[in-house]
């Protein structure tokens, strides 16, 4: 009984952050989604994190055998990771929503992926939560994850696929620039993505005995107080979709 209540709880700590972040985030389209497609689209989302996690997995080892290098590590994370992980966000949504009657707003293509964004999140903290719950055991420091976690990961994951969907919808509305604009917004987000994945992760894990502490915070810091700001701006780029027709 208290090994399953530890994997319930571990699933609970790991949708907290994505179902926050998904009720500050729907009230932006004034027209609000059916809730089936709301949840249809996080679900896909969680689904789609499972390749992504698994092909991550055996590049990592495979990277692992070839010894550190900053050039295999700026690929793996930039590439391996940000740019799959926000193509495989990117699929959901045009897979399940593109051709639904419901997607009738420039807002929903946002939208929609951040819900696939947040979903994504959701299946990665559940389990980094459940490995952290069921070995540890260690509440504070499972709440602390929690924190980091709400304000970093979780958060990127929607700011990232906000910036794919933002310029999707400006792609409905430009049918020669369609394919470039798409491509802008995968860059932009897998830049993002990959600048926050390398920083966090990449240099702590390969370059940590040959960088002082102080430059790592520093760097992560940075890179979280950019993604701040551009979280802002993915705020007015909402503003600005809800004032275009449908």
């Amino acid at each position: 009984m208290p090994y399953f209540f530890f994997i319930v709880f571990g699933f609970a700590l790991g949708l907290l952050p994505s179902v926050i972040w998904l009720l500050f985030y729907l009230p932006e389209d004034v027209h609000p989604e059916p809730k089936r497609l709301v949840v249809k689209v996080f679900f896909w989302g969680m689904l789609a994190a499972l390749p992504a996690i698994f092909l991550e997995g055996i590049i990592k080892i495979f990277k692992g055998g070839l010894g550190p290098s900053l050039f295999l590590e700026v690929c793996y994370w930039f590439l391996a990771v940000s740019l799959v992980e926000e193509l495989l966000k990117y699929l959901v949504v045009r897979g399940e929503i593109l051709e639904d009657p419901e997607f009738d707003e420039p807002v929903d293509a946002m939208l929609y992926m951040v819900i696939a964004g947040l979903g994504f999140a959701a299946s990665e903290n559940i389990l980094i939560f459940l490995s952290q719950v069921l070995s540890a055991l260690d509440l504070k420091s499972v709440f602390v994850l929690l924190f980091f976690r709400f304000f970093s990961a979780t958060f990127l994951h929607a700011v990232a696929s906000a910036t794919v969907g933002y310029f999707l919808a400006l792609s409905f509305f430009a049918k020669k620039k369609r394919p470039s604009l798409l491509v802008l917004g995968l860059g932009i987000s897998t830049l993002l993505h990959g600048l926050y994945d390398f920083s966090i992760i990449g240099l702590k894990e390969g370059f940590e005995a040959s960088l002082p502490l102080t430059y790592l915070t520093e760097i992560a810091l940075v890179i979280l107080l950019g993604i701040a700001v551009w979280g802002l701006l993915v705020l007015f780029g909402f503003r600005k979709l809800r004032k275009m027709k449908a």
